[in-house]
């Protein structure tokens, strides 16, 4: 048991000073994000300035906070869409010449080493299907068309129906080199935080519009993996979570 608590505990931090990470041999640090495939349709997304949706109170926001398994029929949004992923990995600003950024969650040492997918079944002015979120350009890029895709999501996440229902399903995967680069073998528990801080998020912003969010940890990883178009070994799943609107408390 001791094994598998020692990735809580932060017993390790005086090992870093001394370690040689690619930071400080100069190894150029990792992309912010992965490039858009060549080809692909790209779709703008309401600018965070312009956003009329989500003016709730953060106190009601915290206050209705739960875990929502049951959705209406009714589509988000495509501003509303915008909201979430803007909420979740939004950018506020780069510096450091374009090699770091500001987002609207916190990561340890600023590596964020996530990427939004999006399995979209009821957004308005999109075609369902496997979309990524370009959270640099704020975009969104068309991975492929699948009227399909719903039904598997819901079956690579441990068979829950619910995940398959949603309006749109947040699948999050991690590049582990972005925080491996800056903390070599401390990695994994940094970037467990950091997938923390952006589920709960979700959980917040999709209150504030109406919606409802459930975080699901339990899906077959091989299965996912596929459905995304990741390797699993340099980029693979990590947390997922269904958005869909719910009936009016």
């Amino acid at each position: 048991m001791d094994d598998h608590r020692r990735l809580l505990k932060s017993d390790r931090w005086h090992e870093w000073a001394s370690m040689q990470t690619d930071q400080k041999q100069r190894v150029p640090r990792p992309p912010l994000e992965k490039p858009c495939p060549e080809g692909a349709e790209l779709t703008d997304l309401t600018a965070p300035g312009d956003f009329q949706v989500g003016r709730m109170p953060l106190v009601e926001a915290i206050a209705r906070r739960q875990s929502r398994r049951r959705f209406t029929p009714d589509p988000l949004t495509l501003e509303e869409l915008s909201f979430l992923l803007w909420s979740t990995q939004g950018v506020h600003e780069s510096f450091g010449s374009g090699q770091a950024l500001r987002r609207t969650v916190p990561s340890g040492g600023g590596r964020h080493p996530f990427e939004t997918y999006l399995a979209v079944q009821r957004v308005e002015g999109l075609d369902p299907g496997l979309y990524r979120y370009l959270s640099v350009e704020h975009k969104l890029c068309l991975l492929r068309q699948d009227d399909q895709l719903m039904e598997q999501i819901g079956e690579a996440c441990a068979g829950q129906g619910f995940a398959g229902s949603a309006a749109v399903t947040f699948v999050w995967t991690a590049i582990p080199y972005r925080t491996e680069w800056r903390y070599s073998t401390l990695s994994p528990k940094i970037i467990a935080l950091d997938a923390g801080h952006v589920c709960q998020n979700l959980y917040l912003a999709a209150e504030a519009i109406g919606a409802g969010a459930c975080a699901i940890a339990a899906y077959y990883q091989e299965d996912m993996d596929r459905l995304l178009g990741v390797d699993g070994e340099e980029e693979f799943a990590v947390y997922a979570a269904p958005v869909g609107k719910i009936e009016g408390d």
